[in-house]
């Protein structure tokens, strides 16, 4: 039986925090992790930092993570670029007074448009995503690189900037997974609809080439053995998950953030839509029974 989670309200932001590069702002942090063995933070629009919390613990296991799934505004690839931005700084700034001692942006879309301001904004180690070209580009013998994202994603100045930094190694072939991400969050990941919306995007990609996919947003992973069926292990696929995950190892290194091995961890799992929702999801793609609250993080910055 699933238990309906507490609503929790939060309104004003809290004030802006020193820099984690300045000596003030390391010292906050310094003082921070010896006052209190804090969370990691994984923010995601919705369900997909699923994936990326499934690495995170997988290598630091002493860790004590808190997912957000701003589920009640997802998917943030289909919203305008100025409220996925004043938006992931809101919740953000909720989680650093929650005390979270780093954050994992678990959202390419959001990485892409807020991810400058957070490390402006936020006195905490703060680790984006990012479709993995760079390793595709490398990995593919063919030199035809399939690229599987969000339309917000790919029409980003950021993802455009590295797309034409790596134009002499690869020629890269895009492709926005319009309709799969609401299809994942609800924990739909192999029927005919997800098979049907695939091999629609792949097909082109194979036909030209393509050896190497890359899984441009965190939702999908969780497709990498539909993907995987249906092509016959034709494309190498780049999932950048363990990756995010060692870099938050480095970073809780730097700032002597990194809990104790002895540490008892614990998981918090929280959304501002639906904690049942979540709690069956994680239940679903990552095999755990997932501790769930439901919290209120209004208002939203406008969307126009």
């Amino acid at each position: 039986m699933v238990q309906i989670a507490t609503c929790r309200r939060w309104n004003s932001p809290p004030s802006p925090l020193p820099s984690p590069t300045s000596e003030r702002g390391k010292q906050t942090l310094l003082d921070t992790a010896r006052v209190n063995p804090s969370p990691v933070g994984i923010f995601d629009s919705g369900l997909g930092g699923l994936s990326v919390l499934r690495e995170v613990r997988a290598l630091l296991p002493h860790e004590s993570l808190l997912y957000f799934a701003d589920s009640r505004y997802a998917p943030y690839g289909e919203k305008p670029e100025r409220f996925v931005e004043a938006r992931t700084l809101q919740v953000c700034e909720w989680l650093v007074a929650q005390g979270c001692k780093a954050l994992v942006i678990a959202c390419n879309t959001a990485t892409m448009h807020a991810v400058q301001t957070l490390r402006e904004r936020l006195a905490v180690p703060i680790i984006g995503v990012e479709p993995g070209l760079k390793p595709a580009a490398a990995a593919s013998r063919s030199k035809v690189v399939g690229v599987l994202a969000t339309a917000n994603t790919l029409k980003s100045a950021k993802f455009n900037r590295l797309l034409t930094s790596l134009g002499n190694e690869s020629r890269f072939l895009c492709e926005a997974g319009v309709g799969l991400v609401p299809l994942i969050e609800q924990g739909d990941v192999s029927s005919d609809t997800v098979r049907q919306t695939l091999g629609t995007l792949l097909s082109p990609m194979l036909e030209a080439g393509a050896d190497t996919l890359v899984l441009g947003c965190t939702h999908y992973p969780f497709l990498s053995e539909t993907i995987d069926d249906l092509v016959g292990g034709r494309l190498a696929l780049i999932d950048t998950g363990v990756a995010i995950a060692r870099q938050l190892a480095r970073k809780l290194a730097e700032f002597d953030l990194a809990a104790s091995p002895d540490t008892a961890p614990s998981v918090r799992y929280l959304s501002t839509k639906d904690a049942a929702h979540l709690r069956e999801m994680a239940a679903a793609l990552l095999h755990v029974e997932a501790n769930a609250e439901t919290v209120v993080i209004e208002p939203a910055p406008a969307t126009e």
